[in-house]
């Protein structure tokens, strides 16, 4: 206890230092995951991807971000057996995302794109075993994430299956495919906001006071829909036929029209993945924060102040400004061939898998959902529109990542011990 309020304030800075770290390497490697497939696809520039990030990656954290935050900060770890040190606590947090942060930076210098949430969840758990104990991990809790790796990409791949087999029916084998375009394109916009709203509806909003039965939430979701199906209508009304183009290739006229839808599932994924994701970065720092606030209390709940999520939402954003290219890369060109057809299945998928496991408090991973709503759109061509070589390298990190961060998490937790005692 001693210790907490000796140096404390010590404590604060570093926490905000390496929360920065951590949200900086979240968005190099996860947004740019995130907006791979716009980018790729040549909807939207990078640009305009730092722009779309900075808007709506905030908006789903505050929003949409309490839950996954909670499971984060307290279902992987229990921290009972340390409540008369909390000390232990701090250093393992502050372990935690050092371990991650340096993985991450590690992994996105090399165009990896490796999961934020396998990085937190890999340095908990490697503090937890050092400093605490085999038996302070909740591996019933683990063991739920574990699956969720692979039930996220497998629902991610099937949803952008089915929504790039529709756009085919009901589009690009039609008689007149930019007529159907045009007529059919507001219909999947809506479905962009109907699905977005739907979710943060269903989420409760507790935490700004909002609270909504299931009628009202799908009667909000659906006027929202509207709305931004009409923007979309109107986006949509003003591309024309490209006929030199079409000349050479017959769809580019249908890829015209997709080119502003894309600008919308690129705001839904950005959401989705600030509603789920930003907690990698705060959730560590914020159980800092409140155990120093409180003079050393181990709280089982706390508020998030503000200026948490604001930190968060910059570090992420400068990390996708600064690094986000190098992942941008492997996710929107490599994998398989990306057109705005087959960049908004993958993006519309993935944000609705990300946003509902947001719901459930899961701390699925954005980068395997991606990944995976990427390989189904591919897969809808056949097993030859993938690059193996590209996806296999891509396993192999990720299974990479769980000891690496966790290793790292653990050392720094040790020198943090070592440099300030107690414990």
């Amino acid at each position: 206890m001693e210790i907490i309020q000796e140096s404390g304030q010590t404590f604060l800075i570093l926490a905000m230092i390496f929360g920065l770290y951590m949200t900086w390497g979240i968005g190099a490697n996860d947004v740019a995951n995130a907006m791979g497939t716009s980018v790729g696809s040549g909807a939207i520039t990078v640009k305009q991807a730092i722009i779309i990030a900075a808007i709506f990656e905030f908006a789903g954290a505050f929003i949409a971000g309490g839950a996954v935050t909670k499971t984060i900060r307290k279902g992987i770890i229990n921290p009972e057996s340390i409540v008369g040190t909390p000390e232990i606590l701090v250093y393992g947090m502050l372990g935690a995302l050092l371990g991650a942060a340096v993985w991450l930076m590690i992994a996105t210098a090399r165009g990896w794109p490796v999961s934020t949430t396998h990085s937190i969840v890999g340095a908990l758990v490697g503090f937890a075993m050092a400093g605490i104990g085999v038996d302070a991990v909740n591996w019933a809790k683990i063991t739920k994430i574990v699956m969720s790796w692979l039930v996220s990409p497998l629902l991610g791949g099937v949803i952008a299956f089915v929504l790039m087999i529709s756009i085919r029916s009901f589009i690009l084998n039609t008689d007149n495919p930019f007529r159907k375009a045009k007529t059919l394109g507001p219909i999947y916009v809506f479905l962009v906001g109907f699905i977005v709203v739907l979710v943060s509806m269903f989420k409760g909003l507790k935490h700004l006071k909002l609270e909504v039965s299931m009628g009202e939430s799908f009667l909000y979701a659906g006027i929202a829909g509207v709305i931004i199906a009409f923007i979309g209508k109107v986006m949509i009304d003003r591309v024309q036929m490209d006929e030199t183009a079409d000349k050479e290739f017959h769809f580019a006229s249908v890829e015209k029209v997709f080119t502003p839808m894309m600008v919308f599932t690129a705001c839904a994924m950005a959401f989705a993945h600030g509603s789920n994701d930003v907690a990698n970065g705060i959730g560590p720092l914020a159980a800092v924060v409140s155990i120093v606030n409180s003079g050393g209390e181990v709280s089982q709940k706390s508020d998030l102040p503000i200026w948490i999520l604001i930190l968060g939402g910059g570090g992420i954003v400068a990390g996708l400004a600064t690094m986000g290219y190098k992942v941008m890369q492997t996710i929107g060109t490599k994998i398989t061939e990306l057109t705005p057809t087959r960049g908004y299945c993958a993006t519309l998928a993935a944000a609705t898998t990300v946003v509902l496991a947001s719901k459930t408090g899961l701390p699925v991973s954005t980068t395997h959902i991606a990944v995976g709503a990427v390989m189904g759109v591919g897969l809808a061509r056949g097993i030859g529109a993938l690059d193996l070589r590209v996806i296999g390298n891509i396993v192999v990190s990720w299974v990479v990542t769980l000891p690496a961060a966790g290793i790292t998490s653990a050392i720094t937790f040790f020198t943090l011990k070592g440099i300030f005692g107690g414990g």
